[in-house]
């Protein structure tokens, strides 16, 4: 788990994080101690407004953990100017309406004027933010956030993971590649080209001396066979080096009664919360769905559960009633000609998902694990994917770690790229795991990460 969140938020990112935590507060306080800022104040108790010290962290907490929420911290976003603008917009807009509830709970004033002193706040806020990105992206041009990685090997292996270090939605790699048949170099000269790691892909270790170690002594450079990178730095596991009897052992160790136990209480606390908060939303989609096309409101479809035992999906219709009309099981494409018009909405706000929650409380899956399969798709893809079925070892779920770290697929090579990152979950699943999950589907919604 603490690997999934080191690669997520680097040393670098949290101490930005910290730094704006810090001054956020400052920033919030001083504007409470304006004349403004007072009137929003009036009307609380006096332990909330003696000097504004407990409602500048309660807002502060509010904005910076929304902007986390976001995914305002993670590395990618942090770098690149558009998706930084964008990612603030969004922040700001979510975390207004959190902020007049903030007011609401501490008795403060609600009227117009002191909305629109929040509003200030926020703004102001927002261009802190923004001023200490751009600093803080023109400091990291020196390529502290990038990790100079040499990948060793010229073959298939070596490429594939070239391109998806490059490619990557998690930490920016710089990439370079060294046959295995060249000369290698020396620690000294990896040490001046700041090459922070080298990774040995299983094609081209074999007979291949690096002559490093990886300790303290070599300069800090690191060195890793594929497996352990893929693991430790990409959060997945390479299906091609698992070792199944090391994944099952750590399941084992992961599903014991205590641990199960935790996982039911949190699907059904997370249930009851996700059903009073959406009820709204269910009702008007369940009635746009009716008028829309014919057919049912809900759709139903078999799927595999726990150990492979099938059971009943529910979901919001997005698609025509005869979407299936040959009887053959089909993936789901880019702009697929069977999704409604109401599908093509909830479909990318992830809305249809939402009768899932009924699947949850039934005990069939929780709120976080694999996403559930058609057998009759598990059973073609276990004939050409290694280690297919291991990941029935957990329940399904409704996110999952793969649906925020892979978009949307829709191939039998999506699968196996998907497969990656749950059985990751499966081998380390846990609640801090599942709470990095959960934070990350609302960066995955908002943004329509993925959808499909």
């Amino acid at each position: 788990m603490t690997r999934s969140l080191a690669q997520q938020v680097p040393v670098e990112v949290a101490l930005l994080g910290l730094f704006e935590l810090l001054l956020s507060f400052l920033l919030i306080h001083a504007a409470l101690l304006t004349p403004m800022g007072r009137e929003i104040l009036a009307g609380a108790s006096p332990l909330v407004s003696a000097d504004g010290t407990v409602v500048a962290a309660v807002m502060t907490l509010t904005m910076v953990s929304t902007a986390a929420l976001i995914g305002l911290y993670r590395p990618r976003v942090c770098l690149e100017a558009d998706r930084l603008v964008r990612y603030l917009t969004t922040a700001g807009l979510c975390a207004f309406p959190l902020l007049l509830l903030v007011s609401g709970a501490l008795s403060l004033g609600f009227t117009m004027r002191e909305a629109l002193g929040l509003a200030s706040i926020l703004i102001v806020w927002l261009i802190a933010i923004f001023v200490s990105r751009t600093a803080f992206r023109l400091v990291a041009g020196k390529g502290w956030l990038t990790r100079r990685v040499l990948v060793l090997g010229n073959g298939d292996r070596a490429a594939r993971l070239a391109i998806r270090l490059r490619t990557g939605r998690g930490r920016p790699f710089d990439v370079s590649l060294a046959a295995a048949d060249a000369p290698f170099p020396s620690t000294a000269s990896l040490s001046e080209q700041r090459i922070w790691a080298v990774i040995e892909t299983r094609e081209e270790s074999a007979g291949t001396d690096t002559n490093l170690t990886g300790e303290p002594e070599n300069n800090g450079i690191r060195v890793f066979d594929e497996a352990r990178f893929s693991e430790q730095q990409l959060g997945r596991l390479e299906l091609d080096l698992l070792n199944a009897g090391a994944l099952r052992s750590a399941v084992s160790r992961n599903t014991t009664w205590y641990a199960n136990a935790a996982t039911r209480a949190f699907d059904i606390l997370g249930c009851v919360l996700l059903v009073v908060l959406t009820l709204p939303v269910m009702v008007v989609t369940a009635l746009l769905v009716k008028l829309d096309s014919p057919g049912p409101i809900f759709y139903r479809q078999l799927r595999a559960g726990l150990n492979g035992r099938p059971f009943m999906l529910v979901k919001f219709r997005s698609m025509t009633v005869d979407a299936e009309a040959s009887g053959a099981a089909q993936w789901a494409q880019s702009r697929d000609p069977r999704i409604t018009r109401v599908g093509a909405l909830i479909r990318p706000l992830r809305i249809d998902e939402l009768p899932q929650l009924l699947n949850v409380l039934r005990g069939e899956m929780s709120l976080i694990g694999p996403r559930p399969e058609r057998p009759v798709f598990i059973e073609q893809l276990a004939q050409v994917i290694p280690h297919y079925h291991e990941r029935s070892a957990v329940k399904p779920g409704i996110t999952g770690w793969a649906q925020v770290n892979f978009p949307y697929g829709a191939s039998v090579e999506d699968a196996r790229e998907k497969l990656a990152y749950d059985l990751y979950y499966v081998k380390y699943r846990g609640v801090l795991l599942d709470l990095l999950i959960l934070a990350s589907t609302v960066r995955v919604i908002l943004f329509r990460d993925g959808a499909r």
